[in-house]
C-alpha cells in the first residue's frame, strides 16, 4: 500500500454502519455514494444489514489528485472500521480459526450498475479456508468460496486473464462429467484452488497474496481504480455523470448464500421496472452467491409464485421454497418503498434461513414504468403531484413517442452510429432522395442511406421511414431534420462505406445492396440487416395525466419548430402552443417549386427575380394558409429565407436545362451566373437578412404571402415575422420596412387587417451585444442557438463530431454544446441580450428556437433567464413541456 504523509488537519474518510451504529444516512450520498448512504440508512431504521464501513468519495478524489497514493491517516481509519466489523460479528480478520471475510464494493452517488469492480470473500487464504470449513461444518462451501475469491481477485485486482480461470473451471467439470458448478465436491474445489494458484503464479510471476491486509488494500485500490476504467468513463459520458464525483468504497462483512438449501441470494424490485405494475419483481438462486444471479452462470428462479406460474416455469419460486423468509422480505420491501418513497432495487442474501439486506437504491426503469410509478405513487398519496413531475426524466419520453424494437426479437447488427433521432424503422435501402420518394409513392417502406444529407434531400427524407448517414453528428442536417419530422435517424456511422453509384454499402466484408431490407434504431444507433419487428407507441392515460400536472405548474410556453401541416398537427396533438420556428426555405425545396426558385436565384436582374417570385407567391400563400388553419389562432413565428443561395443551385446538366427552358436563358449564361454566386464559406456569407438587403423582393414576396394567407381566414392568426441573421439594428430596420409595406398593401387591397409582429433571430454574438439597439426596432427576439453556438465557439456543427467527444471526455466542455447549451459562453450572450433587449423595450417577447429548445438542461437555463417560451421539434414538445415544469419547480439542468 502506497501512503503519503498525514496533514495535521486531515479530514475523516471512514464511516461505519451496522450493529446498532450508523455514521451516515440517505442524505449523505454525495459523501458516501448511493450504496454507502443507503446501507447506513437501512441500518439506522433497524433492517438486518451486515456491519461494515464506507471510505468516502472525497478519498477517491484525493487518491487521483495525489497520483494513486493513500494518506497515512486512512490506514488507521480502516483499522478502526475493521475493528467495528469484528466487534459486531465476533470474528477476526485473518484469524485462522474463525475468520472474518469481507466484500469490497464500489458505490458512486449516481447508480452505475456493472460499471465498477467488486471483490467478494476477501480474507481467505490457505489457513483461513480451513478455519471457515471448521466453523461452517461445510468443507465444500469453504473451498468453493476460496476458489471464487481467487478467481475474482485475480481478475479485478491483479488484472489477469479472466478467461484462463473460466477455462480451467470448464475443463475441471468436463473431466468429471459435470454440467453444473453445484455438482463439484469439496475435493473438486480444493483441487481447482491448487490449479488457480498455479495459474496466478504463471501469469503474475508471484504467488497469490496470502496476507489478508495486502488483499484488502489491493481491493480498495482496484475499486478506486475502476472509477477511471474505460467502461466507467463511457457510462459517465452517456449519463452525464461528472468524473469529479468519484466513487466510495464499501467494506462489509460477508454473508453467504451458498451454505446449502436454506441459503440463497437474489435481486428484486418493489415494482415491475418494465411496466411499473405494483407487483414484486425479481429473481433468486438457492445455494449461490450474488454474482451467480447477475453473471448468468445459473438460471435464476422467480421470486413470486404468480410470476413463476405466468412464465410457465417449474422450479419453485422463493415464495414457495422459502415461505417464511419470503414473508419477511416482503415486509422489508414495503418498508423500504415507504421510507424512500420510490421504487427500490434491492439485493439480499439468506444465510441458513437468516435474511440480510445488502443494498437498496432507486431502481432503473423504462419510461413507461417511470410514468406509471410516478402517477400511481401520487395517487396513492406516497408522493405529491409535484414530486411525480420531478420523478420522470423528460428525455426518456422519447421511448414513448416513437416505435421501438421488440426486445425479444433477434438482431443481426451490421454497424453502429450515433443515435441521432429516436425510434426504429425497417425498409428497403435507397441511396438517393428521388428514389426514396418514388418508392414511398409506390407504397414501399424505405430507409434513405446517404454519406451525408443536404437540404435538397428533404423530399426523400420525408418519404423515407428512417435515415442513415455515414457522416455527421447529433446536430447534423440529417439529425436535425429527422428529429423535426419524427423520423428515426442514425448518423455518423463511420465504418459504413457507401457507393451510391454502385447501389451498395459495405461494412468490412459485408455488403448491403439497394432494395435489401435493413432496420435502424435511432435510440441506440444500431443498424441491422433484415427486418426487426417494432412495437408501436402507446400514449396511455398515465402520460396524459402527468402532462396535465406538468402544464399546471410550468411558466414557459412550449411551441414547435414546424413548416408542414403534418408537423403542425403532430405538434398540436403533443400540446404545442404555437409555432416558434417555421423555416420557409424547406418549402422552397419542394420538387414542384425548385425550378422557379433556381430561376429566381440565377436571374441577372430584379425583373427576372420578380417573374420567378410571382410563380412562387401562390404556392407560399397556400402553405401559410394551411399552417395558420392548423394552428387555429395561435402565434406563428415565420422565419424569412435564411440559407445561402448555393443550397438551391442546380448541379446536374438536366437541372440547368430545366431552369433554362423555364426562364428563356441559355445554359451557359446560367452556369456563369452560378459561378458568380459561388462562395468560399457560404454559411458565413450571402444568407439571412443579407439576402433581403440585396434582394428585398424576396422578403417582399414572402411577407405578402403571409399576410394574404392570414387575412383569408376567419380565425386570424398572429404572424410573428422573423428576420434571420441580423447583426445590426439598421439591417432589421430596412427589413421591417419591407414587411410593413407589404402588410399595408395587402390590408388596403383586402380591407382586412391582422395583428402581427416583426422581430429577429439572435444568432450572432454582435446581435446579442447590441440587443438594446436592435430591440428598439424589433418586437421580439428568438434565439437561434444552433448558429449562435457555431458563431460563438467558431465551430461547425456538421464537422464538430470529429473532435467534440474528446473535448467532453477531457472536460473542456461539460457536454456537447450543440446538444446542451453552453451556459457559460453562449448562455451568457443569451442572458446579455435578454437583459439589454428588455431594458430597451418593455414586454419584449423572448424565445429560443434552436435544437436546444428540446433539451431539458437548456430549458432549465431558459427558465432562469426568464424567456417566455421554448420551441422544439414536434416529437420533443412533450419533453419540453415536462422539462419546463421541472424547471419551474426548481430542478437544475
Amino acid at each position: 500500500m502506497a501512503t503519503a504523509p498525514t496533514a495535521a488537519n486531515d479530514q475523516r474518510y471512514v464511516y461505519r454502519f451496522g450493529g446498532g451504529v450508523s455514521d451516515g444516512g440517505k442524505g449523505d450520498r454525495n459523501l458516501l455514494g448511493g450504496k454507502g448512504a443507503n446501507l447506513a440508512e437501512m441500518a439506522s431504521i433497524g433492517l438486518p444489514v451486515p456491519p461494515g464501513f464506507t471510505i468516502s468519495t472525497d478519498m477517491c478524489t484525493r487518491y487521483y489528485d495525489e497520483g494513486g497514493i493513500f494518506p497515512d491517516s486512512l490506514k488507521a481509519e480502516v483499522a478502526q472500521g475493521l475493528a467495528h466489523i469484528e466487534a459486531v460479528t465476533g470474528k477476526k480478520f485473518g484469524n485462522a480459526n474463525d475468520p472474518l471475510l469481507v466484500s469490497v464494493r464500489s458505490g458512486a452517488r449516481a447508480s452505475m450498475p456493472g460499471m465498477m469492480d467488486t471483490v467478494l470473500n476477501l480474507g481467505l487464504n490457505d489457513l483461513t479456508v480451513q478455519g471457515l470449513a471448521a466453523v461452517s461444518g461445510d468443507q465444500r462451501f469453504a473451498w468453493d468460496s476460496y476458489r471464487r475469491f481467487i478467481q475474482m481477485y485475480s481478475d479485478v485486482v491483479l488484472e489477469l486473464d479472466h478467461a484462463r480461470f473460466e477455462e480451467a473451471l470448464e475443463i475441471a467439470k468436463e473431466d468429471r462429467g459435470y454440467t453444473l458448478d453445484t455438482e463439484m465436491t469439496a475435493a473438486d474445489w480444493q483441487a481447482l484452488v491448487a490449479e488457480y494458484k498455479a495459474l496466478v503464479e504463471e501469469l503474475w510471476s508471484k504467488p497469490f497474496p496470502q496476507d489478508v491486509h495486502d488483499q484488502l488494500w489491493g481491493a480498495i485500490g482496484a475499486v478506486f481504480g475502476s472509477w477511471q476504467s474505460e467502461r466507467a468513463k463511457v457510462y459517465r459520458r452517456l449519463n452525464d455523470i461528472p468524473a469529479s464525483w468519484g466513487t466510495a468504497v464499501n467494506v462489509q462483512a460477508m454473508v453467504f448464500g451458498n451454505m446449502g438449501d436454506t441459503s440463497a441470494t437474489g435481486v428484486a424490485f418493489t415494482r415491475d421496472p418494465s411496466t411499473g405494475a405494483n407487483a414484486y419483481y425479481g429473481e433468486f438462486l438457492i445455494n449461490a452467491q450474488g454474482e451467480d444471479v447477475v453473471a448468468g452462470i445459473r438460471t435464476p428462479q422467480y421470486l413470486t409464485k404468480a410470476a413463476r406460474e405466468a412464465a410457465g416455469a417449474k422450479p419453485l419460486s422463493m415464495e414457495e421454497a422459502l415461505p417464511e423468509t419470503y414473508a419477511e422480505l416482503a415486509k422489508v420491501f414495503d418498508l423500504l418503498e415507504r421510507h424512500y418513497r420510490d421504487m427500490q432495487d434491492i439485493e439480499f442474501t439468506v444465510q441458513q434461513g437468516k435474511l440480510w439486506m445488502l443494498q437498496t437504491r432507486s431502481g432503473k426503469r423504462t419510461a413507461k414504468a417511470a410514468l406509471k410509478i410516478a402517477v400511481d405513487m401520487a395517487s396513492e398519496g406516497l408522493i405529491t403531484k409535484e414530486e411525480a413531475i420531478l420523478r420522470v426524466d423528460p428525455a426518456a419520453l422519447d421511448q414513448l413517442l416513437h416505435p421501438t424494437l421488440d426486445p425479444a426479437a433477434p438482431r443481426d447488427v451490421l454497424t453502429k452510429g450515433l443515435p441521432a433521432s429516436p425510434g426504429a424503422a425497417s425498409g428497403k435501402v435507397v441511396f438517393d432522395a428521388d428514389a426514396a420518394e418514388k418508392a414511398a409513392a409506390a407504397g414501399e417502406s424505405v430507409i434513405l442511406v446517404r454519406v451525408e444529407t443536404s437540404p435538397e434531400d428533404i423530399h426523400g427524407m420525408h418519404a423515407a421511414k428512417g435515415i442513415l448517414t455515414a457522416r455527421g453528428g447529433m446536430t447534423s442536417h440529417a439529425a436535425v431534420v429527422a428529429r423535426g419530422m419524427g423520423r428515426p435517424c442514425v448518423s455518423g456511422a463511420g465504418t459504413l462505406s457507401i457507393k451510391a453509384s454502385e447501389g451498395v454499402m459495405r461494412v468490412g466484408q459485408r455488403e448491403v445492396r439497394a432494395g435489401e431490407v435493413i432496420t435502424i434504431d435511432g435510440t441506440t444507433g444500431e443498424v441491422m440487416v433484415g427486418e426487426v419487428p417494432t412495437i408501436q407507441p402507446e400514449l396511455a392515460g398515465d402520460f396524459g395525466t402527468l402532462m396535465v400536472w406538468a402544464d399546471g405548474v410550468r411558466r414557459l410556453k412550449v411551441r414547435t419548430n414546424a413548416e408542414t401541416p403534418l408537423d403542425c398537427r403532430t405538434a398540436r396533438e403533443f400540446g404545442a402552443e404555437g409555432i416558434g420556428l417555421c423555416r420557409t426555405e424547406h418549402m422552397f425545396f419542394d420538387a414542384a417549386r425548385i425550378t422557379a426558385v433556381r430561376q429566381m436565384i440565377l436571374a441577372s436582374d430584379e425583373a427576372g427575380r420578380r417573374a420567378a417570385l410571382d410563380k412562387l407567391l401562390p404556392e407560399q400563400r397556400a402553405d401559410f394558409a394551411e399552417i395558420f388553419r392548423v394552428m387555429a389562432g395561435l402565434p406563428c413565428t415565420i422565419r424569412l429565407l435564411d440559407p445561402p443561395l448555393h443550397e438551391f443551385l442546380p448541379h446536374e446538366e438536366s437541372e440547368f436545362a430545366e431552369v433554362a427552358e423555364s426562364s428563356g436563358v441559355d445554359i451557359e449564361t446560367l452556369k456563369r451566373r452560378a459561378a458568380e454566386l459561388h462562395e468560399f464559406n457560404p454559411m458565413l456569407g450571402h444568407r439571412g437578412c443579407r439576402l433581403g438587403v440585396t434582394f428585398p423582393e424576396i422578403y417582399e414576396m414572402q411577407a405578402r404571402a403571409i399576410f394574404e394567407a392570414a387575412v383569408s381566414l376567419d380565425e386570424a392568426p398572429v404572424p410573428e415575422i422573423m428576420i434571420p441573421l441580423v447583426a445590426t439594428a439598421r439591417e432589421l430596420e430596412l427589413m421591417k420596412a419591407v414587411v410593413d409595406k407589404a402588410a399595408e398593401a395587402v390590408f388596403a387591397e383586402t380591407g382586412k387587417r391582422v395583428d402581427y409582429l416583426v422581430g429577429t433571430m439572435i444568432e450572432l454574438p454582435r446581435a446579442a451585444l447590441k440587443a438594446g439597439e436592435i430591440a428598439e426596432v424589433g418586437e421580439f427576439f428568438s434565439f437561434g442557438t444552433n448558429d449562435l453556438t457555431q458563431t460563438t465557439l467558431g465551430v461547425s456543427r456538421d464537422d464538430a463530431g470529429r473532435f467534440l467527444t474528446a473535448y467532453v471526455e477531457q472536460g473542456i466542455y461539460a457536454k456537447d454544446p450543440f446538444v446542451s447549451l453552453d451556459v457559460e459562453g453562449v448562455g451568457e450572450l443569451v442572458r446579455i441580450a435578454a437583459e439589454r433587449g428588455r431594458a430597451a423595450r418593455d414586454g419584449l417577447k423572448l424565445g429560443i428556437c434552436g435544437e436546444h429548445g428540446g433539451d431539458p438542461a437548456s430549458i432549465a437555463f431558459c427558465e432562469v433567464v426568464g424567456l417566455d417560451y421554448v420551441s422544439a421539434s414536434p416529437y420533443r414538445v412533450p419533453i419540453a413541456r415536462l422539462a419546463a415544469a421541472q424547471a419551474a419547480l426548481g430542478k437544475e439542468g
